[in-house]
């Protein structure tokens, strides 16, 4: 398992730096100009200092190489440095944003927060209903309960988040008032009162959230329990005597947990990334909101960075998802 884990994390990081690369060249061609907002009153001098101090004057490999030793040298030890108190990365200069001339880093922390509260816990709340859902719906094949199940599922799955979203604001924020459709970043919880708001207004994004997820998770998770119900090591295990308890939540649930693993790994990114929509709709001050508001205002440096960053997310998690199968399944043996 370790030369394993070794490998891939040996192959994980060529692959790191050849994403890396290609989302810097992917928008690196697209036709923005951070000068097309500048007022036509500016002078072309000014515009001309103004391109070099965002270091547009330099080749692309260059501006490539910067951006890279920025994000991945600069900006950790920045981050050291407030941890720590040290200043030894004070004078290192940091990815900027074009449009708030603010370090980039330090947007996406200021926005992390609020996409990890709602989106985080959408997630959660999501795969803590699929796993159940699925494992009855499979032992329970043709039952109520798995037709019920994969009614709310095909539904979850198939209505768009925005639909859904719009459909509880009109039902619990207009008619019914009792919820408040637009989420409020600027709550500071520090009393049981702002703690009640905070959580009624996290209610209807969450739900929105965690039925999507749970509706794609809990299928996935069904159709694996059916695969292994039918193999011959459960009635090999149920002819010894083990009990049905015994059989499906520790020998089937296990095993069907190896496929459903990847799912559920690779979805935890998309926490990170912030639902968009979602956000868009609830008005959350999210990272999805920040990345849509980069795209709009053609902020290149943040775009990049959030874009290398959901990159990194997924082969990250990728990685913990190829280690957990030799957790979960002792048949395999990478070493």
């Amino acid at each position: 398992m370790f030369t394993y884990t070794l490998r891939r994390l040996l192959i994980a990081i060529p692959t790191v730096l050849m994403i890396s690369l290609v989302i810097f060249m992917l928008l690196e061609l697209a036709p923005n100009d951070p000068m097309a907002n500048v007022p036509l009153t500016v002078p072309p001098e000014v515009k001309a200092k103004m391109r070099e101090a965002l270091g547009l004057d330099q080749p692309s490999w260059v501006r490539y190489l910067l951006w890279l030793k920025q994000f991945l040298w600069v900006e950790p030890l920045h981050l050291f440095d407030q941890v720590f108190g040290t200043a030894h990365a004070a004078d290192l200069q940091r990815v900027i944003s074009w449009q708030t001339r603010s370090p980039v880093v330090d947007l996406i922390a200021q926005r992390l927060p609020q996409t990890l509260w709602v989106v985080g816990l959408g997630y959660l709340i999501g795969v803590s209903l699929a796993v159940p859902i699925g494992v009855l719906s499979a032992y329970r094949q043709y039952s109520w309960f798995d037709q019920l199940g994969t009614l709310i599922a095909m539904v979850g799955f198939s209505v768009p988040t925005f639909f859904t979203g719009v459909l509880l604001i009109v039902v619990f924020s207009v008619h019914l008032n009792w919820l408040p459709s637009i989420y409020d970043t600027t709550l500071v919880v520090n009393s049981a009162e702002t703690f009640w708001l905070q959580v009624k207004q996290m209610i209807m994004p969450v739900t929105v959230l965690a039925l999507y997820n749970a509706a794609q998770i809990s299928r996935f998770m069904r159709a694996s329990m059916l695969d292994n119900l039918g193999q011959d090591y459960v009635r090999t295990a149920r002819a010894k005597g083990m009990t049905e308890k015994v059989v499906v939540l520790l020998h089937v649930l296990r095993n069907s947990m190896i496929p459903v693993v990847t799912v559920i790994a690779l979805g935890v990114p998309s926490i990170f990334a912030g639902a968009i929509i979602t956000e868009q709709v609830f008005k959350v001050n999210g990272l999805g909101q920040l990345l849509i508001n980069a795209i709009q205002s053609n902020d290149l440096p943040l775009v990049q960075s959030l874009t290398f960053i959901f990159a990194v997310l997924i082969v990250t998690f990728n990685l913990i998802a190829d280690v957990l199968y030799g957790i979960l399944d002792p048949r395999i043996r990478y070493d």
